[in-house]
């Protein structure tokens, strides 16, 4: 199928260069990364030298001014080679978004730069142990600081399942400024180092071992009032526009690696012999085939149609909902069918699918879950948002 739908010529150019170097690159790579629960900052950084970690951001910031969608279309390519470095480029993005969208502009010269680059990297702290799908319900405060030592707020909560906590140098907090309700939340960033500021201990997960997951734990730190993303009181609105266009960075991802367990699965049933011939010659093989070839493509539409829709200043919500509800449940299912296709090949790490079906499985709780997403999509048909 056409992996390459909907890009330019040039941007078909730039796309193809990111697959080879996935395959070069990334993909031999992971295995290593997630047995050692290293985060690959080596080849993060080379993303950053390449210019592919700012690619739909202002230019004047050291970003590429570019396409979401030229962006979607390399992270899907990053995430075939190896899914634990697409999805900690996406969440990259989400920390980046929220400053590029809503920061002032003293708060996006300082952390942009070094965010596009790729030399510092990015975390979003929205989750909490009491608030999962029920975000707006959070606990961790910020109030103004009155020691008469200058403008600051002080942080004081914790932050639950973060992506690259300990890892990231900058970090997209929610925290309560005011009563309850997403109208009391405003959004900081905060930096790794300061005062007051702790991680938990690394959590033990299913799958993206490389992608270290840790609570966040403010005791008192102290943030300065410049580092506030936008007003006191529209930290929810920043969190949910991140939301939109991560629920879409998800979606590349979940086809990038249902496109790898395919691929996967394809030249094992070639290689394979049964009675004679290759697995992938039985009819009943290729019918099972044919149905995640079509479900990937499928996706891939979806979330690429949304995204032309985002580049065009559209309504995108919903599509970014469906586009992700769709693509990461046809992760989940083409990961399990190619390890049924591996027989009981597929089940031995020696194999790459049975790393894809554990990870797959994550696809369909992050950035909201699959239900959170029906809920979105229901409310809209409803005509109740």
């Amino acid at each position: 199928m056409d992996r390459d739908f909907g890009l330019t010529a040039d941007e078909r150019e730039l796309v193809g260069m990111v697959r080879r170097w996935a395959d070069d690159r990334a993909a031999p790579s992971a295995a290593s990364y997630e047995e050692k629960k290293q985060f690959p900052r080596e080849l993060f950084a080379e993303l950053g030298e390449m210019g592919l970690t700012g690619i739909p951001y202002d230019e004047r910031y050291g970003g590429g001014g570019q396409s979401y969608l030229l962006y979607l279309a390399v992270l899907e390519e990053v995430a075939r080679g190896y899914l634990a470095l697409g999805i900690g480029l996406s969440v990259h993005h989400l920390c980046a978004f929220g400053i590029h969208e809503f920061g002032s502009e003293s708060l996006k010269e300082r952390y942009l730069p070094r965010l596009f680059a790729g030399e510092w990297l990015g975390a979003y702290a929205l989750s909490e142990a009491s608030s999962g799908s029920d975000a707006a319900s959070l606990r961790t405060r910020a109030e103004r600081a009155g020691d008469g030592h200058g403008d600051a707020f002080v942080l004081r909560g914790s932050k639950r399942f973060i992506s690259h906590a300990g890892e990231a140098e900058a970090y997209l907090v929610m925290a309560r400024t005011g009563g309850a309700g997403p109208e009391g939340i405003s959004a900081f960033v905060v930096e790794k180092g300061w005062d007051g500021f702790e991680f938990g201990k690394l959590e033990e997960k299913m799958g993206w071992h490389s992608s270290p997951m840790r609570e966040l734990l403010f005791e008192g730190c102290r943030v300065p009032a410049e580092n506030l993303v936008g007003e006191e009181g529209i930290g929810f609105r920043v969190a949910l526009a991140a939301l939109d266009g991560g629920r879409l960075g998800v979606a590349a991802c979940s086809v990038g690696l249902a496109q790898a367990a395919l691929d996967a699965a394809v030249a094992f049933g070639r290689e394979r012999e049964q009675f004679g011939r290759p697995v992938v010659e039985n009819q009943a093989l290729q019918f099972m085939l044919a149905d995640m070839a079509t479900g990937i493509e499928a996706s891939r539409r979806l979330y690429r149609e949304a995204a032309r829709v985002r580049d065009a200043n559209g309504d995108f919500t919903v599509g970014a909902s469906m586009a992700k509800l769709m693509a990461s449940d046809t992760a989940m299912r083409v990961t399990t069918d190619a390890v049924q296709l591996h027989g009981g090949y597929g089940y031995m790490q020696e194999y790459p699918v049975e790393r894809y079906m554990r990870e797959a499985k994550a696809l369909q709780i992050v950035e909201g879950t699959n239900q959170v997403q029906r809920m979105i999509i229901g409310r809209r048909i409803a005509g109740r948002a």
